[in-house]
């Protein structure tokens, strides 16, 4: 069993940078590809990014290359979401995520063992 716990969301300005954590309790954290996920209002959940165990591989949605960069610390079992050049579209509800035994980095959301509580982003035009 995996809890996670995200933190870090909050109202930012356009253009602006946030960098969400996700604090995972148990001890087979690192076993799990871990990632980010987000839903605005209205739409449906979509993933942001993913982080293998190891943190050698990670992979993005189209929408977060280039200004957002996941990455891990398996000491502490944290991985972590630095998000730069924030958009208003950007605001959501975003979840931290554990999968594992994927070919990809890239999970549907059917495919997530454990969800976080989710974390709101607000980015201000």
């Amino acid at each position: 069993q995996v809890q996670l716990i995200e933190s870090g969301g909050g109202l930012v300005q356009a253009g602006g940078s946030l960098r969400l954590s996700c604090a995972a309790s148990g001890r087979s954290f690192s076993s799990y590809d871990m990632g980010w996920f987000r839903q605005a209002p209205g739409k449906e959940r979509e993933f942001v990014a993913g982080i293998s165990q190891s943190g050698g591989r990670s992979d993005y949605a189209d929408s977060a290359k280039g200004r957002f960069t996941i990455s891990r610390d398996n000491a502490k079992n944290t991985v972590y979401l630095q998000m730069n050049s924030l958009k208003p579209e950007d605001t959501a509800v975003y979840y931290c995520a554990a999968f594992g035994f994927l070919r990809f980095l890239r999970p549907t959301p059917s495919e997530v063992t454990y969800w976080g509580q989710g974390t709101q982003v607000t980015v201000s035009s």
